[in-house]
């Protein structure tokens, strides 16, 4: 690989590589700094690839991830990412926001963003997917974010949207279910609180996980601090690992990641 670089005039500035003893598969990630255009280098690295059975993804570094967020009415983790795209911090293009309410709608004009609201019901959801699948379609979306988006994606959906859909959910041991689970999670005394980001799939919170964090709390904690801790958890937890696919950090190694961060 580094010799079909060469052979390209590329200069290699970055390269991590991972064997995975699970399932034998070969890993590698090289960003590249390349003077002539994208084709030669694809065309120098697509036999080598050949030769070796891989798959070879080429991407340009740097150019953001047209997002789509989908949302219901918790504001916080909308807020993160809005926030983290305006300031530069976050390499993402947000084209546009769906919600299932239209609480959020207010925060997505204040950051510029296209705002659409359908509501959900089972007889309607399927409007809403196939919205959803529209603009995905016609805006060329790279990413499909839910935040803190409070519905289950249908399992054609979820194929649909397959290694580009990212989910955001609190993570607690126990794994508290249903409603209040902050409040669960008060009455049982826990003592660590956290957030998974993971990739979305038919099974519900199982997909590929992203990301992941936790924060040590005690006895004194009441509901609603949980609930506020919680959130700056989700929130930078999903911030973390919308990144990470932006900079094509990730990939699927069967039901597990490999992330060369």
């Amino acid at each position: 690989m580094s010799g079909a670089i060469v052979q390209a005039e590329g200069n290699i500035t970055e390269s991590q590589q991972y064997l995975s003893p699970d399932t034998g598969q070969f890993f590698m990630r090289i960003e590249v700094e390349h003077a002539t255009d994208r084709s030669l280098l694809e065309d120098s690295l697509g036999p080598v690839a050949a030769t070796l059975g891989g798959r070879l993804m080429v991407h340009e570094a740097g150019r953001p991830a047209r997002t789509l967020i989908l949302a219901s009415t918790a504001p916080h983790c909308l807020n993160a990412l809005l926030t983290r795209w305006k300031q530069g911090t976050l390499p993402i293009d947000v084209v546009g926001v769906l919600g299932n309410h239209g609480e959020l709608e207010p925060l997505a004009r204040f950051y510029g963003v296209p705002f659409e609201h359908y509501a959900v019901f089972p007889e309607t959801k399927y409007q809403m997917e196939d919205r959803i699948r529209q603009v995905v379609a016609e805006r060329a979306i790279d990413l499909v974010v839910l935040a803190r988006y409070m519905q289950i994606l249908s399992p054609e959906l979820c194929a649909d949207l397959a290694g580009r859909a990212i989910n955001i959910h609190h993570s607690f041991l126990p794994g508290f279910k249903g409603a209040n689970p902050y409040r669960q999670a008060h009455a049982r005394g826990v003592k660590l609180i956290g957030a998974t980001a993971h990739f979305v799939t038919a099974d519900l919170d199982e997909g590929p996980i992203i990301a992941q964090n936790v924060t040590q709390v005690n006895h004194a904690k009441s509901v609603a601090q949980l609930v506020e801790i919680g959130k700056d958890i989700e929130s930078t937890t999903l911030a973390n690992a919308v990144r990470l696919f932006a900079q094509h950090r990730i990939l699927l190694d069967g039901i597990r990641t490999v992330i060369f961060d």
